[in-house]
C-alpha cells in the first residue's frame, strides 16, 4: 500500500509546490517523498523537522539544508538577493525565530527573498519607530508577536502594506499556547489585517506569496 499520493501538479495549478509536513512522518517515509522529488528535478521543503531526523536527511540527501530552529529542511537552499525583498518578516522578540525562520524558508522555496527584522516588540517600541524607513519598503508585512500579541497592530497603525500577522505561542500565564496573542490579532482595531492560526509562519508565507503573484506585473 502506497503511504503518500504527492500533489505533483500543483505548480501548474496554484503557482507554487506542495510542502511536506514533516512532524509526524518518519525518517523512511520523508526519506522515500523527497527522493520522489530529488528524481523529478524538483525541489522540496519539509516543515517542522526535529532536530534528530533533519540530521539523519542531512546525510542521505547531498547539499540539503536543514534550520534546527523552524525544522525546515530544503533540498536545495536558493541563494536570493535579499536587496530585492518584497516580503519582510517583523518579529516581536527573539523568541519568535522559529516562527520568522519557518516563514523565511518557506519564502525561499518559492525563490522569494525576504528580509527579517527582529526584536522590535512593543515593550522597546522606540526599535520599531528606527527601523520604519526600512519597512516602507516592502510590499507585504508578516509580523509575528507572542505573549499579547499588540505588534502587528501598532505596525497595522503605521504603515499601509498588507499585513499577515501571526500569533506565537510564546508565553506564560494567560498567554501561554498563544491564544491570548490570537484573541488580541483577530480583535485588532487596526484595518485589515489579516491572521493566520498559532505559530504557522508557513501559512504566512504562502499567504505573501499568493498577494504578491496578484500585484506584479505579467511577465
Amino acid at each position: 500500500m502506497n503511504e503518500y499520493n504527492l500533489d505533483m501538479d500543483r505548480g501548474n495549478r496554484l503557482g507554487f509546490p506542495e510542502v511536506v509536513y514533516g512532524q509526524a512522518k518518519s525518517v523512511e517515509l520523508l526519506t522515500s517523498i523527497l527522493q520522489d522529488y530529488e528524481s523529478q528535478g524538483k525541489n522540496a521543503l519539509a516543515s517542522r523537522i526535529q532536530p534528530e531526523k533533519g540530521e539523519v536527511l542531512l546525510q542521505k540527501f547531498q547539499g540539503a539544508f536543514f534550520d534546527s530552529v523552524s525544522g525546515s529542511f530544503l533540498l536545495n537552499k536558493n541563494e536570493l538577493d535579499e536587496s530585492t525583498a518584497q516580503v519582510g518578516i517583523i518579529s516581536a522578540g527573539s523568541s519568535d525565530l522559529y516562527a520568522v525562520n519557518e516563514a523565511f524558508y518557506t519564502l525561499n522555496l518559492l525563490n522569494e527573498a525576504a528580509v527579517c527584522i527582529n526584536d522590535v516588540g512593543v515593550a522597546g517600541i522606540h526599535r520599531l519607530l528606527n527601523r520604519l524607513e526600512d519597512i516602507k519598503k516592502f510590499q507585504v508585512l508578516i509580523v509575528i508577536a507572542g505573549f499579547e500579541g499588540a505588534l502587528p497592530s501598532v505596525v497595522g497603525g503605521l504603515l499601509k502594506q498588507p499585513i499577515i500577522a501571526v500569533p506565537t505561542s510564546i508565553g506564560y500565564g494567560v498567554a501561554e499556547g498563544g491564544q491570548s496573542a490570537l484573541h488580541a490579532m483577530l480583535s485588532s482595531c487596526a484595518n485589515g489585517i489579516t491572521v493566520t492560526n498559532i505559530d504557522n509562519g508557513y501559512g504566512a508565507a504562502m499567504a505573501a506569496y499568493r498577494i504578491l503573484q496578484l500585484i506584479r506585473p505579467e511577465s
